[in-house]
């Protein structure tokens, strides 16, 4: 027996014979008391149940911990629980301690330099002549037996975790009170890798890569834990425009982050302009704003003006004249007189009227102030163009001008859309993200989908064949197995199936279904508004005696130029504004669905989709919160992730799931595609045809419009009417009014 130089503790030494070789071991059991009395010391208020977990933890041995980060893992979330002012660095130090408490040879060997041997061996030979006698004795050297005392108590335990887990719970509870004064979200962010090749690499360090197509091979881009794409690559072609589609949530706008900060690597004579941020508002004229975007012209616009000026003072140096005719020749070049009139037609053709254009920028909402952006990256033609949902923010008009100015465009264009007649109109070649991977297709979507569908099917039927193949070879290997005539012949076609490429059965992309609840019967008359006009200021009216009606069979579209009254039109039919003049009537038992364009401002980033549901319609069990988001594609543990973490399209799926939640028989939908993929359009198109309710719609996507439509009302003018000929006599009207305006 020796004394623990460290912990005074009491130590037995035995040594144990292995294969007649004498090993020294010491053996060393700590008393538990100093455990006990270190953790008083430093958590005096320590409950009786905590302690005995704690105490039990450790009881149960030190060898079962490799280091104190192993300790601090068992016992740590406990002793923050009792004690919450002390640090992580606090716990830790003490969880140190304790295991030095509980393993006390490894500061007993660094004090003396030496563990002590003892003065003679036990001879396991010697002992096993009298195995039958000395068994215990044996087994005295090989089991360490331990103290039932000090064991675990399974109800204590028990206990203990549950007054843990109840202040847990606690915790939480506070946590979720307080998230309305939350006001950042913490957000995991995206990476990427890529590997590039030395002789790119070589060129690019030297400055002789002139290349203007750019291709990135072989990257994987990630966010968080959840990989988006893998070993993909990616090629553009200088001069083509390129439409980049897939399912929400598959990585679309995060590629073109990767790409526009530089974590996807392109050659660096190439300019990329990513249109995502709205332009800030300040004093400068919306023209102005567009026009700056031309470094060069603004740089030497600002140098014939200090020259001009030190001429005009008087200065007679010949050097300045001709940097003044140098400068105007620059100029010429770039034609910069010609630049104001481009500005112009590009703010014309998105909205912006002649007045509106010197207008200041602070003066424009932020929907504006995105189409500004989107000017000045139109004005400013960098070599590859990113843009992201362009025609979100656009209506009709513009949306058709857009069309028809990217058709022209000189550069390389990769947009991310939604809106199928504008990647009907636009892209040359389709770029489709599924499966953490990219494939390329030549064509606009309408190609695509042709493409795709013939080359599905041809890859199934590979497939198809190349099973039967396998079945009817294995059938005659199995029959023939064992005949030794035909034993070759076996192992041929052995070799002959190991040797067929492996192929796959197609995965179809699960469809996308959205439900709006059962709607409650209602007889007319439903909804009517009589001879209402409505006016925010005797200079700024919006609409006069307007007269419209509408029932539970109604499929009415509302299209218009922005601004002339579409969202303000929806607000007065379900009574959120007062008609300046004119009655509005409704059903007493009409409840309204209301969906708002800005849908994503109203949702808590902080909860996750079941909380936000339950902060609206309390009371519910989680089964039937689950279950309405299901019915529009929210299901899993998509279900239990915060809302910012969410893609815009999964957002506006929960948005739709709250709207329903109750159980509304009227819907009122401004602007429901924004974030919408493609394929959740067209669901949404069906949800809509099959809803027992009625639906007022304002929209600008021309596929969904034309999918659910019977009959169009059209602001503009201070007024509101229904036309005749539906979208596409609405279409024409636009583009007349386009061509009017170009000439």
């Amino acid at each position: 027996m020796y004394i623990c130089n460290f912990c005074s503790c009491v130590i037995q030494a035995e040594v144990c014979v292995y294969v007649g070789h004498p090993v020294p071991v010491l053996i060393a059991f700590c008393n538990m008391a100093a455990c006990s009395e270190y953790i008083k010391s430093e958590f005096p208020l320590i409950d009786d149940d905590l302690y005995q977990y704690v105490e039990g933890i450790l009881a149960s041995g030190a060898d079962d911990f490799e280091d104190s980060g192993e300790l601090y893992d068992a016992i740590g979330e406990v002793l923050h629980e009792v004690a919450e002012e002390k640090s992580e660095m606090d716990i830790r130090n003490i969880c140190d301690k304790l295991l030095h408490i509980m393993k006390p040879e490894k500061a007993s060997m660094i004090n003396t330099g030496s563990a002590k041997v003892l003065n003679a061996p036990v001879h396991l030979a010697t002992m096993a002549a009298n195995l039958e006698n000395n068994v215990e004795a044996i087994k005295s050297i090989w089991v360490m037996s331990r103290d039932d005392g000090l064991k675990v108590d399974a109800k204590k335990l028990e206990k203990a975790e549950a007054k843990l887990q109840q202040k847990q719970e606690k915790r939480s509870q506070d946590s979720a009170n307080s998230r309305n004064t939350v006001t950042a979200v913490r957000l995991e962010s995206a990476t990427a890798s890529q590997v590039t090749s030395k002789k790119e690499a070589k060129m690019e360090d030297k400055g002789n890569n002139r290349a203007q197509d750019i291709r990135i091979e072989n990257f994987d881009v990630a966010f968080g834990n959840r990989v988006l794409l893998a070993a993909a690559d990616i090629t553009l072609a200088y001069g083509r425009r390129y439409g980049l589609v897939g399912r929400n949530g598959l990585g679309k706008t995060t590629l073109l982050r990767m790409i526009s900060s530089g974590q996807l690597r392109i050659p660096s004579h190439i300019s990329v302009l990513h249109v995502e941020q709205e332009v800030v508002g300040d004093d400068t004229p919306a023209l102005e704003s567009v026009l700056q975007c031309d470094a060069l012209r603004e740089e030497l616009l600002s140098k014939e003006r200090e020259i001009s000026v030190s001429i005009n003072k008087g200065c007679t140096d010949p050097e300045l004249s001709s940097q003044l005719t140098e400068v105007y020749a620059q100029l010429q070049n770039i034609e910069a007189d010609k630049a104001p009139a481009r500005a112009s037609i590009i703010l014309n053709g998105l909205g912006f009227t002649p007045e509106m254009q010197q207008r200041p920028t602070k003066e424009f909402s932020g929907g504006w102030r995105m189409r500004l952006a989107l000017a000045r990256a139109l004005f400013s033609r960098p070599d590859l163009l990113l843009l992201d949902e362009p025609t979100n923010m656009l209506d009709i008009k513009a949306i058709i001008w857009l069309e028809n100015y990217l058709q022209n465009w000189p550069t390389t264009l990769l947009v991310v859309s939604h809106d199928r007649n504008f990647l009907d109109t636009v892209p040359t070649d389709i770029l489709n993200l599924h499966s953490q991977r990219i494939d390329a297709y030549r064509g606009n979507y309408e190609n695509f989908e042709k493409t795709k569908t013939e080359k599905l099917r041809n890859q199934q039927r590979e497939f198809e064949a190349q099973q039967q193949h396998r079945a009817h070879v294995q059938e005659f290997i199995d029959r023939f197995r064992y005949n030794a005539n035909r034993a070759s012949s076996v192992q041929s076609k052995i070799k002959m199936l190991e040797k067929l490429p492996e192929l796959k059965a197609i995965e179809k992309d699960v469809e996308v279904i959205l439900k709006f609840p059962e709607a409650e019967a209602l007889s007319p008359p439903i909804l009517q508004i009589n001879e209402v006009s409505f006016c925010y200021s005797p200079n700024k009216v919006i609409f006069s005696n307007v007269n419209l009606g509408a029932t539970l069979e109604s499929r009415i579209c509302i299209v218009g130029d922005n601004g002339t009254g579409k969202t303000t039109l929806l607000k007065i039919i379900m009574g959120i504004l007062t008609p300046t003049k004119g009655i509005r009537h409704i059903h007493r038992n009409l409840k309204f669905g209301y969906f708002s364009q800005h849908h994503v401002d109203q949702l808590d980033m902080n909860a996750n989709s079941v909380e936000l549901l339950q902060s609206s319609y309390p009371g519910k069990p989680i089964e039937e919160y689950r279950r309405q988001l299901g019915s529009f594609g929210i299901t899993g543990d998509m279900a239990l992730q915060t809302v910012a973490s969410l893609s815009g399209g999964q957002k506006s799926r929960v948005a739709f799931a709250r709207m329903c939640m109750g159980s509304p028989n009227f819907l009122v939908l401004d602007e429901p595609t924004n974030h919408l993929d493609i394929e959740t359009i067209e669901a949404l198109g069906k949800a809509i045809n099959k809803y027992t309710g009625g639906v007022i719609l304002v929209s600008h996507d021309e596929r969904l419009i034309r999918m659910v439509c019977k009959e169009l009302w059209v602001c503009g003018n201070i007024s509101v009417r229904s036309i005749e000929g539906g979208f596409d006599e609405y279409r024409r009207l636009v583009e007349r009014e386009l061509e009017a305006q170009t000439k």
